[in-house]
């Protein structure tokens, strides 16, 4: 071993610098190694710090706001109670009715009031101004569906000459004030629904008693200017004041607008059941012989009535839907179109037919409609309000 020892050359120690040196092209993978994924790590943070922040999580509904449009879905459970309560005990609402005119007149200012809170007037004129097609043909189908399907029920089902010009005539009344509040409810366009009802009423002055005329057959007179009057004071004015404290308190008003829908139903429901009584009490009589001679409530002449203002609203609610649908106007649109044309002025239908004709069976098909009109209506509202339109912005046509 001592030899070959020997033999071997001396090792000699490099000094450190060069020892360095000479590492560092030997392995040139471990300065990569480590360089490219600082290099990535810090084209990331770049990134992070030149991309936008996330968007804001939306702010969760209060509880309480959930509870008031829940109660306010029940529409059609307050109606439809309210009825009952007007059949079983007429007196009820004498409270009420005893009031009117100027409690009819209050409600329907209360109700539009409310719609009136959710709704800013920069919005209300533009909608003038930037959609007339919708507003125009909203009312051209009011006045061509409902008339139009008056005539054929009454034909179809072989009502008596009195019925059937109830029936017309209830057809050719304007939109109700209700329409505005089950298209609230149904997640519809209230500005469009506001701005139909508005104009139907306006032009209610002429085309009722002319479509009543050639429909019917008889002429029914009605007060021009008292019913544009009553126009502006129960439809334009409280819209008005409405938009002017929603622009003059805004705080209140975002505290007060969630109550909005709750009021403007239980004002509607307590103005549909109080016409409805007012009307049984006078009625009582000739339902009682009615429903004596045929054999109860539902069955002949009664029932025919409640069937034929039953199909009349259904054609309005399928027709202007359908027909919407076919101009190419958005979800939210046709719900407000199809509400605006199946829902009728049936307090004033009732006030024509008492005014203008001596038999008390013109008024029936109009004091039917007050209940059963309201509970058709909230109710498609209460199933439209579970079902979000898919396009809810950006409907202007």
């Amino acid at each position: 071993m001592a030899p070959l020892l020997l033999l071997l050359p001396p090792l000699r120690l490099l000094p450190a610098t060069r020892l360095r040196a000479t590492s560092r092209p030997a392995s040139p993978r471990r300065g990569l190694s480590y360089s490219y994924p600082r290099r990535v790590a810090a084209v990331l943070r770049q990134c992070r710090a030149a991309a936008p922040p996330p968007p804001a999580a939306p702010d969760a509904v209060p509880r309480w706001h959930a509870a008031l449009a829940a109660a306010a879905g029940l529409y059609p459970a307050y109606v439809t109670a309210g009825a009952a309560v007007a059949v079983a005990r007429p007196d009820a609402f004498r409270w009420f009715v005893a009031l009117a005119p100027g409690s009819y007149t209050f409600a329907l200012g209360l109700i539009m009031l409310a719609m009136g809170l959710t709704l800013e007037l920069r919005e209300f004129l533009a909608l003038l101004r930037e959609r007339p097609l919708s507003i125009l043909f909203g009312c051209a189908a009011q006045y061509t569906i409902m008339p139009a399907f008056g005539a054929i029920v009454s034909r179809v089902l072989g009502l008596s000459p009195p019925i059937s010009v109830g029936l017309i005539l209830l057809g050719c009344c304007p939109g109700g004030t209700a329409s505005n509040v089950v298209t609230l409810v149904a997640k519809g366009d209230v500005p469009l629904s506001i701005v139909m009802t508005v104009c139907s009423t306006l032009g209610a002055v002429f085309l009722t008693p002319l479509l009543t005329r050639i429909l019917a057959g008889a002429y029914v007179p009605v007060d021009a200017v008292k019913l544009s009057l009553s126009t502006l004071q129960v439809v334009v004015a409280p819209i008005l004041l409405g938009s002017s404290i929603q622009s003059a308190f805004p705080s209140v008003v975002k505290f007060v607008t969630p109550f909005a829908p709750l009021l403007a139903v239980l004002t509607s429901s307590l103005l549909a059941c109080s016409v409805f009584s007012e009307n049984f009490v006078r009625l009582r009589s000739t339902i009682a012989d009615a429903s004596y001679g045929n054999g109860g409530l539902f069955s002949g002449d009664i029932g025919v009535v409640m069937l034929s203002v039953f199909l009349l609203h259904c054609a309005g609610f399928v027709v202007g839907y359908t027909t919407a649908a076919i101009g190419g106007f958005k979800e939210r649109q046709r719900r407000a179109i199809s509400i605006e044309v199946g829902m009728q002025n049936s307090s004033l239908g009732v006030v024509l037919a008492t005014a203008h004709f001596s038999s008390s069976l013109v008024a029936l098909p109009a004091a039917l409609s007050a209940v059963i009109m309201n509970i058709m209506g909230s109710t498609l509202g209460l199933v439209w309000q579970f079902m979000t339109p898919p396009d809810s912005k950006n409907e202007n046509r």
